[in-house]
């Protein structure tokens, strides 16, 4: 089973990033679901949202202690949620951000885990450019498919779709392209050094 946990804020659009996840993974032939860890939170509060994928009926409902992938869609939590925590030593970790992750402040923890599963990506400002909106978790997706290749783009692309319509779809995928564009350039990089 693959757990994912993801990380942002209020009315980011945390647990529409989970739903779309899920149903990546069912439109590729696995069983999913996505459910919020919290309730409703206010705008700007600390959420979480979580998605297991596995290839029978996924029964569990409870949080995520141990994911396989970190997810995080707003890096202004790096220093106020320990998002690393419980994270398996080949896990994945994507997050919304231009900077490294020395950069962000997390290089000593995420040394921990292995350089090719980790990255960056600038999904706020790819949204920006092709939606003037910061939806950033299609864009996140996008990345995930190129960082994890447990998803595919084209599946991403089919969620998208499923969940939005006319120009938010049309952005929103243009969006996620890129950023698979971008994650796979980084991976490429990374697996050289």
């Amino acid at each position: 089973m693959l757990q994912v946990r993801i990380h942002g804020r209020g009315g980011q659009g945390v647990v529409t990033t989970a739903e779309m996840l899920s149903i990546a993974a069912i439109e590729q032939g696995w069983h999913a679901h996505a459910l919020p860890s919290l309730g409703p939170e206010p705008i700007g509060a600390a959420v979480v949202a979580r998605c297991r994928i596995d290839d029978k009926s996924v029964l569990l409902r409870e949080p995520i202690l141990e994911p396989d992938v970190v997810i995080v869609q707003d890096a202004t939590l790096l220093h106020q949620v320990d998002v690393f925590q419980g994270l398996k030593r080949d896990g994945y970790v994507l997050i919304n951000s231009k900077r490294s992750f020395d950069e962000l402040g997390v290089g000593e923890a995420a040394a921990r885990f292995r350089h090719d599963r980790l990255c960056t990506v600038p999904a706020t400002e790819i949204v920006l450019k092709h939606l003037g909106l910061p939806l950033s978790g299609a864009v996140l997706l996008g990345g995930f498919a190129a960082l994890s290749r447990l998803i595919t783009l084209q599946a991403v692309t089919r969620a998208i779709t499923d969940r939005f319509a006319g120009r938010v779809a049309a952005g929103s995928i243009a969006a996620a392209t890129e950023a698979y564009e971008f994650v796979r350039r980084e991976v490429s990089e990374l697996v050289r050094l």
